[in-house]
This record gives structure tokens, sequence and C-alpha cells, in this order.
């Protein structure tokens, strides 16, 4: 008979191997609750948390705002693809433990061959992957809880919360001495959504970001603004929930169809990224600003195999009111009539949006503060990014201001001109998570220096006394010489 083998071996025999994490050696301080408290349960909530054990950081809290785990995140909620958009062989959460990725995960389940066929990895098995992580390795995660304030207090944070338990909210301050912002795409500013639909009432439209009812828009007609892979996840969703029709609107005169973000997808420059001089960073993000956001072939195919679905290049709506129930826009020349538009037109960065910085985003040094382009490459959106230290942490506009900035780790779109990358997606992981930990864990140990340095030179009991060899310790010749 033959033994079942358990599908979580590999990564129990990793865990194996690695041993058992390291003690907790951060030295308590009296009216500390946290020593880092991560805000946001996602992907990267999960797999800072495990790393800030291995490196033994204890008293670490992991909080979301979502009332349940199945509201967590974006996989399962407001993610539309049918793939993730980046290579199945790129290190996520495991940050250098096979045994812990989603290959393993994948193959222990599912098998390597089936493994081999598949391009890039399905959402809904990442977002299964991405809870048998958090589970498999024991991460806790207080859910219903949602970030409001962070006040810096006397060289720690006051962090005001808003938890629920689906019924009632009650307001609840803690204390931490690390934050890392692990929020997800908006967390730095918000979605986006272009005038000429912001002033139409809600019930007539939404953004990509939105929880939309798809079914409820069976039958109806349907426009979508933008041009990259969420709008036409969007567009796709609709015309799989029975949309009537759907049109998508793009400015461009054709599709962005060059991922220009390839050529630097190298180690080195990879790796070096933050190294390089302002002015090469900001060039870099001013060539994706130029060639667009590329949708993904198979994103593109999804909407145009449907014959009700219409694309509109070079289409910018100029204005668009509500007349007789229904969205009557002009685009292009055009009067045309929607029932619902969905805006795919990404997000804005302002620290100072986030009710939750506003203590402080006034300090925050941002892209223009630090930078002058050249007048013909000014760009108003990437010097509104926040301009962030080695370790992703905010830095001081003026210098003594707020000191605490330091101790805000930024890990989520915000980085892209510090970093290059959308950080918080996969590609940023392995880079970046490592960089974020060992910063907190130089700032943590020389916050206690003195405590550490009597603990360095405290006494240590002997492993054993002379008893031990005195049978064999030589005695020279003592025969008697006459």
């Amino acid at each position: 008979m033959t033994q079942a083998v358990n599908p979580d071996h590999d990564a129990l025999n990793t865990l194996k191997l690695l041993g058992p994490a390291p003690d907790n050696w951060v030295p308590d301080r009296e009216g500390v609750d946290h020593n880092v408290l991560i805000v946001g349960a996602g992907q990267t909530g999960a797999a800072f948390a495990f790393a800030l054990r291995r490196a033994g950081i204890g008293r670490v809290s992991v909080i979301d705002a979502a009332q349940d785990e199945s509201k967590a995140g974006v996989w399962l909620t407001r993610a539309r693809m049918n793939k993730l958009r980046t290579p199945k062989s790129l290190v996520g959460p495991e940050t250098g433990l096979p045994g812990l990725s989603f290959q393993a995960w994948y193959e222990a389940r599912f098998g390597s061959e089936s493994y081999a066929t598949i391009d890039r990895i399905p959402r809904t098995r990442w977002a299964e992957y991405l809870a048998w992580f958090r589970h498999f390795l024991d991460i806790a995660i207080r859910y219903g809880t949602r970030l409001t304030r962070i006040e810096p207090v006397d060289g720690l944070f006051r962090v005001h919360l808003e938890v629920s338990d689906g019924k009632k909210v009650r307001q609840v301050v803690e204390t931490a001495r690390k934050v890392i912002l692990a929020n997800g795409v908006a967390g730095n500013g918000g979605a986006y959504v272009p005038a000429v639909l912001k002033h139409l009432p809600a019930a007539f439209h939404a953004h990509t970001s939105s929880e939309i009812d798809f079914a409820a828009l069976r039958g109806k007609s349907v426009a979508v603004l933008g041009g990259a892979a969420s709008a036409f996840d969007a567009a796709a969703t609709a015309l799989e929930a029975g949309a009537g029709e759907v049109h998508l609107f793009v400015r461009r005169a054709t599709l962005p169809s060059v991922p220009i973000t390839r050529t630097r997808a190298y180690p080195g420059a990879y790796d070096n990224y933050f190294q390089l001089p302002d002015a090469i960073r900001w060039a870099q993000a001013r060539r994706f600003r130029r060639s667009g956001s590329t949708p993904p072939v198979d994103a593109v195919e999804r909407a145009t195999s449907f014959a009700n679905f219409h694309l509109h290049l070079g289409a910018q709506w100029s204005e668009a009111r509500i007349a007789n129930g229904a969205i009557e826009a002009s685009v292009a020349g055009e009067r045309l009539t929607f029932d619902f538009a969905i805006a795919g037109t990404g997000y804005f960065i302002d620290p100072a949006a986030r009710p939750e910085l506003a203590d402080f985003a006034s300090h925050i040094s941002l892209w223009r503060d630090q930078y002058v382009p050249p007048v013909d490459e000014t760009d108003d959106y990437l010097g509104a990014h926040p301009y962030l230290g080695a370790a992703l942490e905010y830095l001081e506009k003026s210098a003594g201001d707020a000191p605490y900035l330091r101790d805000i780790h930024v890990y989520n779109p915000a980085g892209f001109v510090s970093f290059g990358l959308p950080v918080g997606d996969v590609p940023s992981m392995r880079r970046d998570i490592p960089a974020v930990v060992q910063r907190i864990s130089r700032d943590l140990f020389l916050a206690d220096l003195d405590a550490h340095v009597t603990r360095m030179n405290g006494d240590v009991p002997a492993d054993f006394d002379a008893a031990l060899y005195a049978n064999r310790l030589w005695q020279g010749d003592r025969a008697d010489v006459t």
C-alpha cells in the first residue's frame, strides 16, 4: 500500500530545516503595544509578519479593515483579471524559501505537469495560495480593524483604530514603534475619478476599485473609461455578466502595447534601482508615463471576443450629464448614451488625502521637493509621489521637523518613482521586504543599544568545570631521580 503524502510536505520540511523561529530579542518598553504594526493583511502584510518573526522581532500585529478573510485584499473582491499579470516564476511572499512558494503549493495539490501548463497564475488559485500561506504559517490577523490616524507622540505612534464586529464599531487607541503601510494601491492617495464623471450621481458610476454589482448591469449599456488592464478587466466582467453593450474609451490614439519596464527587469537594474541618480529615476518614470500601462494580451482578447464590445481610441469625454435617467456623454464630437460608467483611470497620489496621515502629511518629502526636472520633463503626478529612503521610509521635507517619519515604511505603489516598480506587487517582494525588515531590525536594536550592550556583556554560565578533563591533564615525568 502506498503511503499517503502530506501535500504540505515541502513546506513542512522547509520549516523543519529552518529550525524554530528565534525568540523575540526586542526589549519590552512600558506603554508600547506593538514593536511593528502592519496595516493591510493582503499578500505583503502576511509576508512581512513572517519575515519579522524569522528576524526575531516580536510584538508584531497585522490589521485589516475587511470584516473577514474572504473580503481582505483584492483577489476575491476588486480584482477581475483571470490571471495575474506577472510571470508565474517570480519570487513572492516566500522571499527565498522555495518550499513556501506558489509553485511548491500548486504542485503539491495539482501536480508538476499541471503547473507546467499554466503560463501565468490564475487569480483564484493565487487567492487560495495566500490563504494557505497565512494559515500554514499561523499569521494572526485582526480583521474589522481600520487605521484612522497615526499620531506621533514622544518617540512612538499612537495609532487610532476603528474596530468592528460587524454590528458595532468601537474606537481604540494603541501604540506602536514602527508602522508598515502595506495598504494597497490607494494607500497614499485614492481612486482617481475624472471630473467629467465625478459630478454625476453615485448611482450612475463607479471606479474599478469599488465592488461593482455587475449582475445589475445585465442588458445595460456600459461605458468604461481607461486603456490599462483594470479597464479591460472591468469591461470583460460586465460583458460576461450579460451587459447589453460595453464601450471602452481610451484617450490615446493607439493602445499602449510596449511594456517598457521590461528593459530594467534584470538583477543589476532591479536590485540597484534605488541607487540611481534622481534624474535617471525621474526619466524612467517619465518614460513609463509616456508609453502608458500595457494591458496583457489575454485581457484585451477577453473583451474583444464579444461582438457587443466597442473600442474608442483618441476618445476623451468632454462632457457628461444625466438626461432621461441615463448618462449622456459628449465624446470626440459624438453624443452617446449609457446606463452606467466605470472609471478604470487609476489612482492619484496625495498623502494629505489620507486621514491617517493628516497629522504629518505636510512634513513628508515629495519628489517635487527634492528634484527639479528640466522644463520639458515636468510631471505633477510624479512630483506628488513621496521621496522615499532606502528602506521605503518616509523622509522629512525639512530636517528636524518630523524625525519620526523614518519609522513609517511605505509598502504600496506610492514608491513607484523612488523604486521603479509598483511597490506591493509580486515583483517588488524579493527586493523590498528584506530591506524593510533589515532596517526595522537595525533601528529597534540601536534604539535599545544600552540594553543590548548589557546583555552582550552579561555573565554566561560555564558549560563544564575542570573535572571534565582533570584525568587527562599532563603531569610531566614524575619518576624520582636518584
